[in-house]
């Protein structure tokens, strides 16, 4: 029996493309144009990653990013011309980027970075692998035959966005964002040589503009949405700051000013065309799916794999937490459910009672930061590097 026989997924009809119709007057642009962003990759990074695995060169470039953390680091000795050449021109801030904005959104992660933290490491995790490109892109490449250490580097791009001197010259946002850049370009490059991944691919090339777009959704848009309905305290100029730190962010990834949404409001009619409609179970995802249950359940927190599959529930909701097939815990369920909202309200003082469960998530929440992060050893940093093959076998 085959895989997806087993897990019940043969003949499931998934994605069902529609025509793009968002208009770029809703991006920083304000261009009015419709452009599909799923048609756009990113040509000068791909050139790069392209040169890179032809010469050979990719060990020696991870060796010297050994060096290159913080955004005030020089760029290192023992890479290529070409590569310097590429990293000179985009190792700096959009012109367009407001450093107030920057600055309050660092303020704000401070804050709230408990919350990010499940809301985006652990829901946005999970809801990845309901995503079909993504989540055929990461089994398929390098990554996917390392689930935890694929989190782990995931996790340190949020964690130095999140940082509160992420933009700073003391931070290390725009270095991990660059590295990512070029972990997409040579993903792009390797993919298409996968036999298994073209089997399932419904492009030419991986990680378009577009498919950025659906990741920045799925866990920038819903982390907004989650901010909100959880009362967390995230005024008007806060919210405009976070939006305005991924903007920055996205621009940084290599996507287009054209397709970055302009507002919070601009970014969910966004999601509402390239997200929500897009998710469907697949034999990749539900696999990576239960690869992170074992690496979240097994490192640091303390609680069962059935308190953890009901946290993934209570965070993706229930129709896409069916589709993964993992373990119910209807006693955790309950806890959840009445729980979590309160001890929210405690921790933004909209409560001056404590719930009996406060230490209970509140340790949950500190392991989950820590999750990820070197697999449990480094309270900050999982080296990004480069990848040279796609998955073992693939």
């Amino acid at each position: 029996m085959s895989l997806g026989a087993a897990l019940g997924l043969t003949g499931l009809a998934l994605e069902a493309p529609t025509l793009w119709s968002w208009s770029s007057l809703g991006s920083i642009a304000k261009a009015d144009a419709v452009t599909d962003p799923f048609q756009v990759w990113d040509p000068a990074a791909d050139q790069v990653a392209a040169r890179l695995l032809a010469d050979g060169s990719i060990p020696a470039v991870n060796a010297a990013w050994d060096s290159w953390r913080l955004n005030k680091d020089p760029l290192p000795s023992g890479m290529p011309d070409h590569l310097v050449s590429y990293l000179q021109q985009v190792n700096k801030l959009p012109a367009w980027a407001d450093r107030s904005k920057l600055a309050r959104a660092q303020t704000l992660y401070k804050r709230l970075s408990g919350y990010l933290f499940i809301s985006e490491s652990l829901g946005s995790g999970f809801l990845s692998t309901v995503i079909p490109r993504e989540a055929r892109s990461v089994y398929w490449s390098a990554g996917g035959a390392d689930m935890q250490d694929r989190a782990a580097k995931t996790f340190t791009f949020g964690y130095d966005l999140h940082h509160e001197d992420a933009f700073d010259p003391e931070g290390a946002f725009i270095t991990s964002a660059n590295k990512t850049r070029l972990v997409h370009a040579m993903v792009r490059n390797l993919l298409p040589l996968s036999p298994q991944f073209q089997a399932t691919t419904d492009q030419p090339s991986p990680i378009s503009n577009g498919d950025i777009l659906v990741t920045f959704h799925s866990v920038g848009t819903v982390a907004w949405k989650n901010m909100r309905k959880w009362g967390v305290r995230y005024w008007s100029a806060d919210q405009e700051a976070d939006l305005h730190a991924w903007q920055v962010a996205l621009s940084l990834l290599g996507v287009q000013d054209r397709f970055i949404p302009q507002t919070w409001k601009d970014a969910e009619e966004q999601a509402e065309q390239m997200l929500w409609p897009r998710v469907a179970p697949t034999v990749e995802g539900n696999a990576l799916a239960q690869m992170l249950l074992d690496a979240v359940a097994g490192l640091g927190t303390e609680l069962s794999t059935g308190f953890v599959s009901e946290m993934v529930r209570y965070l993706i909701g229930d129709t896409y937490w069916r589709w993964l097939d993992l373990p119910a815990d209807l006693a955790a369920r309950v806890l959840i459910k009445a729980n979590w909202p309160l001890y929210v309200a405690f921790r933004e003082g909209l409560s001056l009672v404590a719930p009996s469960s406060f230490n209970l998530f509140d340790g949950f929440v500190r392991g989950i930061s820590m999750l990820y992060l070197n697999n449990g050893s480094s309270t900050t940093h999982t080296p990004i590097t480069l990848p040279s093959a796609n998955r073992p076998g693939s």
